[in-house]
């Protein structure tokens, strides 16, 4: 279910279109304050009436995750302005510096649901990958009427015992390939790269012993919305 970083452009997008072939998009990048005094940095591209969140996975930023979405969804999706976040302690929301409790998945949806509102967007339709994927799934359980679709893949809404165990196996940074440490160790640097995910394991074991893994199981219940759910066979 937890993933760490997945080949999900080639996966889900170039079967539907040439991405190479079309236009690239201008977008602006800016940071709007929050509700709760929190600066939240977003990217965003097209002109449509209605709008669309991309919610990155474990660490994730808008460009880490979503640059080529960023740039040619438009050419899909016209009517829709597309909205890529980094979460409050991710990418260039720093500070603050991330906090990792047991409700950190509930906290990221409720700081999505203002942004949007802060960003007089208030009705939007979300994809999400990985955490974004799960924090997705609480904004559409708790925020029904805000959520129009809904869009996840490398989600989930619990984390087994072997899952778990797995986690604790890629603790260590420095045992990944440089591929994949790269991207967030040009965001984060080498050693806030290596704590920030160590701290991501330790809440996600805390979950998984305190609340039996339990990530959002009660929202998936409560979900209006129309929802597509993808996995690839080959995510990386």
């Amino acid at each position: 279910m937890i993933q760490l970083r997945p080949a999900i452009y080639s996966l889900v997008l170039k079967p539907v279109v040439n991405l190479a072939a079309m236009q690239r998009y201008n977008h602006t990048e800016k940071k709007t304050q929050l509700s709760n005094g929190i600066a939240i940095n977003y990217v965003q591209s097209g002109k449509g009436d209605k709008s669309v969140l991309l919610m990155p996975g474990a660490l994730g930023s808008a460009w880490t995750d979503f640059k080529p979405q960023i740039e040619k969804l438009p050419e899909l999706l016209p009517n829709h302005t597309i909205i890529a976040w980094d979460p409050p302690g991710y990418g260039k929301s720093q500070p603050p510096a991330r906090q990792f409790d047991l409700d950190f998945f509930q906290k990221d949806a409720s700081f999505a649901a203002d942004l949007m509102r802060a960003l007089g967007r208030p009705k939007f339709s979300i994809l999400g990958w990985s955490d974004g994927g799960i924090t997705g799934i609480i904004v559409a359980g708790r925020y029904v009427e805000c959520v129009e679709k809904l869009i996840i893949w490398g989600a989930g809404a619990y984390l087994n015992a072997e899952e778990e165990k797995a986690l604790h196996a890629i603790r260590d940074v420095q045992k990944w390939s440089q591929r994949m440490r790269e991207p967030m160790e040009k965001v984060y640097g080498v050693e806030g790269f290596a704590k920030l995910w160590s701290d991501w394991v330790d809440a996600a074991s805390a979950i998984f012993r305190q609340r039996k893994g339990d990530f959002c199981c009660a929202e998936v219940n409560k979900i209006k919305a129309p929802t597509f759910i993808l996995h690839g066979k080959r995510i990386q």
